[in-house]
């Protein structure tokens, strides 16, 4: 885990009646560096926390009293010498982060950040004061499963809610290194509260809007994730916007190739479910690509994209194989998007791009390709879906989409692997798909050729087979 930790820096000279303080502060800094962490003394923390409750006084009797003489600008000095010294002194010493945690430095630092976001003076000295504070919240929960108790009662929810909207990017960055520092499963089921709710959509807008912020990201992925009802219940607050994000971070934790346990199965399998009612539900709102892009239809289509990531791992297609209603789903949305690209020219039409043609770009694009994807794996060994497919006429369908597409490249490719999914063993489909090359074709070029396939008769009966290779 990263830890925060630097040299003392110089600090400019301060009004008469802080001079004590500043230099208080200077020597414990200057003690830690020179001295180590490890042999610091509990002295040391004491003078630093005196420091930090008679500064937080003042900056509370400015507040309270505008005719109050304090000089602010000091007084984030002295914040900002303090928790830098704080900061170094924890870093990996278990000894140190007990002593401040015992000395009350933790609820005496949630408050004075509480204390100065009110200030709202955005000023580079404020800044650099809330940023430290949060470094040594971040430093002393790192590895320390008490600070992290201690942080998480005095902090959540305000402390996070409050830093997590700032505007200082760094500031944002720290406060969700020290959130993902404390969280836990206990803790993210807390998430689940409507008060609490606010905290885990905050860090998901954090991560949308800060493509670098690596903790937000792991806040999602190691912990939010894991929680199939907070997802649930995120999912439903999310703009469409925020949905495909939500999506898109699903869909790297789902295409990790790590071994997973039987609980991250079952966990994998709690999203399957409620990510196919989403799109059972709004799988017609693609359509709305045909006239231009529309954000519910984006999310239609990263649904896809991560339901076809899961029927590709075999800890999960099982399940997904099973579920009532996917399968039907997927042929009827392929057969409504082959309907709507004949009907008009849009994305879903079946289009050759000419060589040297740049490559379409649309959400839409290789939607179809996923599609028979999706209704492959589905089949994949898999009597009862093969047969279903061919009661609801998908077989026709698949091969009708398997031409040369621009807007879907690979389509060929998948339809190649749907049908050999489709007949494996199955020879009431091998028989139709052979009937219908026999008695009426395809096309003008055998679909059945652009595959590799053909069909053999043996002993009466119409074989479909891997094409044989023509001498060259």
């Amino acid at each position: 885990m990263r830890s925060w930790q630097s040299a003392c820096t110089p600090v400019p000279a301060a009004g008469p009646g802080q001079e004590g303080e500043l230099c208080v502060c200077q020597a414990q800094v200057t003690a830690v560096a020179v001295l180590g962490r490890e042999i610091a003394e509990e002295s040391i923390f004491r003078d630093l926390l005196e420091i930090l409750t008679s500064t937080t006084s003042e900056i509370e009797q400015a507040c309270k009293d505008s005719c109050a003489l304090v000089d602010l600008d000091t007084c984030l000095l002295l914040i900002a010498e303090c928790f830098r010294c704080l900061r170094n002194a924890c870093v990996e010493c278990a000894k140190n982060q007990h002593v401040m945690r015992n000395l009350g430095l933790i609820s005496t630092s949630v408050h004075l950040i509480k204390l100065l976001h009110g200030i709202q003076i955005k000023e580079e000295l404020l800044l650099t004061a809330l940023r430290c504070s949060l470094q040594f919240l971040g430093n002393i929960a790192t590895g320390n499963g008490d600070s992290q108790n201690s942080i998480w009662k005095c902090a959540f929810p305000d402390l996070f809610l409050t830093c997590l909207t700032y505007s200082d990017e760094k500031i944002v960055a720290y406060c969700c290194m020290v959130l993902f520092t404390c969280l836990n499963s206990e803790k993210v089921r807390e998430l689940l509260d409507p008060g609490n709710l606010a905290v885990a959509l905050h860090v998901l807008k954090v991560y949308k809007e800060q493509l670098e912020s690596e903790w937000s990201f792991l806040i999602v992925t190691d912990h939010l994730l894991k929680c199939p009802e907070l997802v649930t219940a995120l999912y439903a607050k999310l703009s469409n916007q925020e949905r495909v994000t939500l999506l898109e971070l699903m869909m790297e934790k789902v295409s990790e190739k790590n071994p997973v346990t039987s609980e991250e199965i079952n966990v994998f399998m709690r999203h399957a479910d409620f990510l196919v009612g989403c799109f059972q539900e709004k799988c017609e709102a693609v359509l709305k690509l045909t006239s231009g892009e529309d954000e519910e239809a984006l999310v239609t289509v990263r649904l896809l994209d991560v339901l076809c990531e899961m029927t590709s791992n075999n800890g999960q297609l099982e399940h997904l194989q099973a579920l009532p209603g996917l399968l039907e789903t997927a042929i009827d949305t392929l057969r409504l998007t082959h309907l709507a690209g004949k009907q008009s020219v849009n994305i879903f039409t079946a289009t050759h791009a000419m060589a040297g043609q740049e490559e379409i770009s649309h959400p839409a694009v290789d939607f179809k390709s996923h599609l028979i994807r999706l209704i492959g794996n589905l089949c994949y060994k898999n009597k009862e879906n093969q047969d279903k497919v061919y009661e609801l006429d998908g077989i026709p369908l698949i091969l009708d989409n398997c031409s040369m597409d621009s807007n879907n490249p690979f389509v060929n490719q998948w339809a190649v692997y749907a049908i050999r999914n489709l007949t494996e063993q199955n020879e009431r489909n091998q028989e139709l798909i052979a009937q219908m090359e026999e008695k009426k074709g395809l096309a003008d070029n055998s679909a059945l050729e652009r595959m590799g396939l053909e069909i053999e008769k043996r002993d009466n009966k119409l074989i479909l087979r891997s094409a044989r290779k023509k001498p060259s």
